[in-house]
Parts: C-alpha cells; sequence; structure tokens
C-alpha cells in the first residue's frame, strides 16, 4: 500500500542546510500497522507529510496504492490524496466553528462519498461521540476531539491512514483507546503508519522502525 526508497529532504536552517530525512526507505503493505518511533526533531513528521503526499521528496520514490503521487499534476495529487490517505495530527486541525458532525463531513467537499452523512453517523456512534455531534470542538474534551479527527480521517473510507503523533495530548485511557482504533482499521485491510516517540505504540503496531537524524537506525 506504501512503498517508500531511499527518500530524502533537506531544510535551509539558520546555521546552513539541515537533512531531515536521509536515504529512508520502508513499505505497509494493506491489513498492517506499522510505527516509525523516535525523539522529536529526529525527521518523523517530514517523513510523514511527504508519505502524504504533502511534501515532495529531495530525493528517491513514493508510492500509494501503486500510485506516484508527485508524478500526478496538483488537483489531480490533492484528489487523489482525498481519496486513498487518511490524516490524524497531534493538534486535531478541526474547524473551531462547525460541529463534530460538519467536522467529520468536510472530507466530502473534497471528494464525492455518496453515502457521506451516513457514514459521518456512524463513525460518529463509532466513536462514542453521538451526543456530541452538534457541538463545536471547544466544547469537547481533548479524547472526543482526537476522536472526531480520527472519524473525519475514515470519511473517505482511505487505504492508507497517517498518524502524526495522536497521542502526545491525551492521557492513558484515551490514547489507548486511539491506537486500538487504529489496529482496528489495520485489521479491516486498511495500512497505518504512525510516527510517535509513544513506547505505547510498540504494543500494537505489528511492526516498528526506529529513527534518528532521519535515518531508520533498527526495525
Amino acid at each position: 500500500m506504501l512503498q517508500v526508497s531511499q527518500i530524502a529532504k533537506s531544510y535551509q536552517g539558520e546555521n546552513g542546510e539541515v537533512r531531515a530525512v536521509d536515504q529512508f526507505s520502508m513499505s505497509v503493505d494493506a491489513g498492517r500497522f506499522a510505527a516509525v518511533r523516535g525523539p522529536s526533531g529526529c525527521g518523523k513528521t517530514t517523513l510523514l507529510l511527504m508519505c502524504g503526499g504533502l511534501l515532495a521528496p529531495d530525493e528517491g520514490n513514493i508510492t500509494v496504492a501503486g500510485q506516484d503521487p508527485y508524478g500526478l499534476p496538483p488537483d489531480s495529487r490533492a484528489r487523489f490524496r482525498a481519496t486513498n490517505v487518511g490524516f490524524v495530527f497531534q493538534q486535531f486541525h478541526l474547524v473551531p466553528y462547525l460541529s463534530v458532525l460538519d467536522n467529520v463531513l468536510a472530507p466530502a467537499l473534497a471528494s464525492n462519498v455518496a453515502d457521506a452523512r451516513a457514514r459521518a453517523m456512524e463513525l460518529i456512534g463509532r466513536f462514542g461521540l453521538e451526543d456530541r455531534r452538534h457541538h463545536v470542538p471547544g466544547h469537547l474534551s481533548t479524547g472526543e476531539r482526537q476522536r472526531a479527527a480520527l472519524a473525519r480521517a475514515l470519511l473517505n473510507r482511505p487505504k492508507l491512514l497517517l498518524a502524526d503523533e495522536p497521542t502526545g495530548n491525551l492521557d492513558h485511557e484515551n490514547a489507548e483507546a486511539v491506537l486500538g482504533y487504529l489496529k482496528d482499521f489495520a485489521g479491516e485491510g486498511g495500512a497505518v503508519l504512525l510516527v510517535t516517540h509513544d513506547d505505547r505504540a510498540v504494543q500494537y503496531a505489528d511492526e516498528v522502525v526506529q529513527i534518528r537524524n532521519g535515518r531508520p537506525v533498527a526495525d
């Protein structure tokens, strides 16, 4: 589902070039949950953005479901991403003035989902948010916001789910719940790539790659 081959990405920092990701390779098959673990600043988020079609690598190749997203024109790449990839972030990125229901429905604006409302209500129920569906994010607990963000990521039935430190702001109980949901997604045939510094991810992931200074150092 995801194939990453010798990708690299550099930025221009105050003291010269910073090699954020350096010759990184891995693959994630359908039905598998992979975790990339490492400390802050080691290149995890840059790696995830490249895998999701949001940041082109300087070197190397990425394919998602057999397609190179960076070989597509920008509009086509956006449509491909909306159809095939779901994102879950540490900071949730919910629209503050929209209800839970409208936040979950938001991806349907970029991709045609024939049963969008029914699908949204199904996910809201699955994540225990029925009583919160008309609430705005500011009226939700931290755990509820992350569950709403996860429901939004799943609306379009993506093939690949990318999660950037989704448990970073959560207490133990909510973190365990989110990791369980990610495991369930993989169990239903999806592919999951999680980047994290949370040791609990090891208990859920099928494979774990350590990253340091942009390079994989252990598997």
